[in-house]
């Protein structure tokens, strides 16, 4: 690898909206998230699906074999 071009990798503290925090390594020193595994629906497992006029239900009509 050639030397003097590859970006210094240091401790990041990474802040989300939910209030939760923690450090990992970037190349910059602080972020800020909006969503992260601790709320995030498909991680909490909160999931939902929103079906709207039954779509999934003429999907599964419409192709069941």
């Amino acid at each position: 690898m050639k030397k003097e071009i590859h970006p210094t990798s240091v401790d990041c503290a990474v802040s989300c909206a939910c209030g939760n925090e923690f450090v990992t390594k970037s190349t910059k020193p602080e972020l800020r998230v909006d969503i992260c595994n601790e709320c995030h629906p498909f991680f909490t497992g909160s999931e939902k699906i929103v079906d709207t006029a039954g779509r999934i239900e003429k999907f599964k009509a419409r192709y069941a074999k």
